[in-house]
């Protein structure tokens, strides 16, 4: 689907391509979770890894992209970098390397100690926000500093998503793209990447309890919700216009 001239967002992933970029945009991976979450008791399927990589792979094949950009969140523990995270953000690095790819990452506030591999990684690596080309990528856990002549604001951290119920009477949560503004400026919320982010269903939330400190000062009920779900994505309109249905 083209958000506009410059971004398509990847038919049923969340993902996107910025063409000027020649670059794939992401957020919220949490490489190492099923690791981190069985040391502290609970088992999960190790599955998350295989399918950012299998998604990536089919990105990268459709736009011939050269770079992969991580809009923060790589690893998933806040304190320290988890013996599965190391090992997953290895191998990670190591397919976007095999893929031809350069990778840069702006950092989450789960990314504490990441920097130690900047080196041997050779990652490029920017402190919460960073100016690439005419965007301005920042995780979103604080505010973006320099807004000014900006093409797109483009962060993640909410984990955003929309509840529509089923035929079954069943809410489900499909992740979804948040497009709206920001200080006039245009704004593009990622969905998390990581299998297991149920997301904020942003239409049954209060703004008081979003995450994003930019979320909390935007006119929520005013931005699409562009949603992946069953292979496809789809626009349902304003999040306002969701309240009002839901």
């Amino acid at each position: 689907m083209k958000l506009n001239e410059d971004i398509d967002l990847i038919d049923g992933f969340p993902v996107i391509y910025i063409k000027s970029l020649n670059a794939l945009v992401v957020a919220d991976l949490h490489l190492g979770y099923e690791g981190v979450m069985a040391k502290k008791g609970t088992l999960l399927p190790k599955v998350n890894l295989r399918k950012i990589i299998d998604t990536l792979s089919i990105a990268l094949t459709r736009t011939k992209a050269k770079t992969i950009i991580v809009d923060g969140d790589i690893k998933n523990e806040f304190s320290r970098v988890d013996e599965e995270e190391f090992n997953e953000l290895y191998d990670f690095v190591s397919f976007v390397r095999d893929k031809g790819a350069d990778l840069v990452l702006i950092k989450g506030n789960h990314d504490n100690f990441v920097e130690k591999y900047k080196e041997p990684f050779k990652l490029r690596i920017y402190r919460q926000e960073a100016r690439i080309g005419d965007y301005l990528f920042f995780h979103g856990e604080e505010f973006p500093e320099d807004i000014k002549r900006v093409k797109m604001l483009i962060m993640g951290h909410e984990h955003p998503a929309i509840g529509v119920y089923n035929g079954a009477g069943k809410k489900e949560k499909l992740a979804a793209f948040l497009v709206g503004t920001y200080k006039r400026a245009p704004l593009l919320v990622i969905p998390a990447m990581n299998y297991y982010a149920a997301g904020t269903d942003m239409n049954f939330q209060m703004k008081s309890a979003l995450l994003s400190p930019v979320l909390r000062k935007v006119d929520i009920d005013r931005m699409r919700a562009i949603a992946i779900g069953y292979g496809s994505t789809i626009d349902f309109g304003t999040i306002g216009k969701l309240r009002k249905v839901s």
